[in-house]
């Protein structure tokens, strides 16, 4: 074992001291997060940078996209919307001529009557009254009539035989012919009676359904100015109409016998078909609207429709089948580069725009029928299958929608 000294020891001591220590590398230090985080931020520049620039040559250069409708045949219908109400087809008006108290009622809603069936009944005693009255006079004047008669043949005899003055017999003819008229008074009363005892009975005039009950059971009724509504009874349910409120317009297009369909609100997933059988021509005025009654006659077997129901109605007045046919967007459609997308002016022909080879290309036409989607091609270098311009768009911009222009 070798022995070191102690001044030895102390020499060793003094040159690490003075010996420079090596360079230490610390991983992860913040040295290195400085340098990383500058490269980073340098790279994220350039990418944004990059992306800017890319962007902005794409926008100014990129090639504009179009949204297009292939051309075909098709059909096409032109209709007037109108609303309207169901109604039965004939409506009677059951009223009273007569006042006075109802006395009984044996008619109700929803009721199948027949013609001449009492559906309510008046009390009858105050014009039982009347004709008793009138009957007794009548049997009184009657009665002094025959006498008066009797006495005019037995004067007449007399006269004949000079036994009284001709002129009393006379005066007994003049007697009779005033029994002659009242009599003929009273028997117009007693007719007038009887006929106002019969009022108290409310018939139904027709054979139908009771559709409206405005009376009950004791109410009194005065017929004094105008007759009062008792009941509304529809003759045949089976057979209904709409009454529709059309546009003034819009009432030049329709004609008798043109097809219409509807739909109400009870079913509104079923569509009823009917046909226009009567257009009147009296104006209806609403606050200065003034609109017109189309009648619409349906079918109604199954008794799904009722009166007064809401119809949204549309009449077919022109229909085409297979015509050759484009959007009307098509012809609202301006390329974007002419006249900032301006729609063209009224007066000139319509056009529309075809994309050929992956350039617009202007086509005039002549159009036809238009029922608002759709549009016909009548005259024009149209073929089904040419895809015809409705929007243009670019990746920035996103779709450019038609400018609006004036219908043709």
């Amino acid at each position: 074992m070798s022995v070191i000294s102690e001044s030895s020891q102390a020499e060793s001591r003094g040159k690490l001291l003075k010996t420079p220590a090596a360079p230490v590398t610390v991983r992860g230090g913040w040295s290195s997060l400085k340098k990383y985080g500058l490269a980073a931020t340098a790279i994220i520049l350039l990418v944004i940078g990059g992306m800017l620039l890319g962007l902005w040559g794409f926008g100014s250069h990129g090639s504009v996209q179009y949204v297009t409708v292939p051309v075909a045949r098709g059909p096409i219908t032109r209709t007037v919307t109108a609303t309207g109400t169901v109604n039965p087809e004939l409506t009677i008006i059951v009223g009273t001529y007569v006042s006075g108290v109802i006395q009984s009622l044996s008619c109700d809603y929803n009721t199948a009557v027949k013609a001449g069936q009492v559906c309510a009944k008046i009390d009858p005693r105050p014009y039982q009254a009347t004709l008793d009255q009138y009957s007794g006079q009548l049997l009184r004047d009657q009665a002094l009539l025959e006498k008066d008669r009797t006495d005019l043949a037995r004067y007449q005899r007399l006269a004949e035989q000079d036994s009284i003055a001709r002129q009393q017999a006379e005066d007994q003819v003049q007697i009779v012919h005033q029994d002659e008229g009242t009599v003929k008074i009273d028997q117009g009363l007693v007719d007038g009676a009887k006929l106002n005892l019969m009022y108290t009975d409310i018939i139904s005039p027709v054979d139908g359904t009771v559709v409206s009950r405005n009376v009950a059971q004791g109410q009194t009724v005065a017929a004094s100015f105008q007759t009062p509504t008792l009941f509304l009874i529809a003759t045949n349910l089976k057979r209904m109409q709409v009454d529709t409120n059309t546009s003034e317009s819009d009432i030049g297009e329709l004609k008798q016998g043109e097809t219409a369909s509807f739909t109400v609100d009870a079913f509104p997933k079923r569509t009823f078909e009917g046909t226009v059988s009567q257009v009147r021509q009296s104006p209806q005025t609403v606050q200065n609207v003034v609109t017109y009654d189309a009648v619409v006659s349906v079918d109604n077997s199954d008794l799904a429709l009722m009166p007064g129901m809401t119809a949204s109605t549309q009449i077919v007045v022109d229909r085409r089948s297979d015509v050759l046919r484009v959007p009307d967007q098509a012809l609202r459609y301006v390329p974007g580069s002419l006249s900032g997308g301006a729609a063209p002016p009224p007066n000139e022909q319509p056009r529309v725009w075809v994309l050929r080879d992956g350039t617009p290309v202007a086509v005039p036409i002549t159009t036809g029928l238009d029922d608002g989607s759709f549009i016909e091609v009548a005259q024009g270098d149209l073929h089904p299958g040419d895809r015809v311009i409705t929007a243009e768009g670019n990746p920035q911009g996103g779709i450019q929608s038609s400018a609006p222009a004036p219908r043709f």
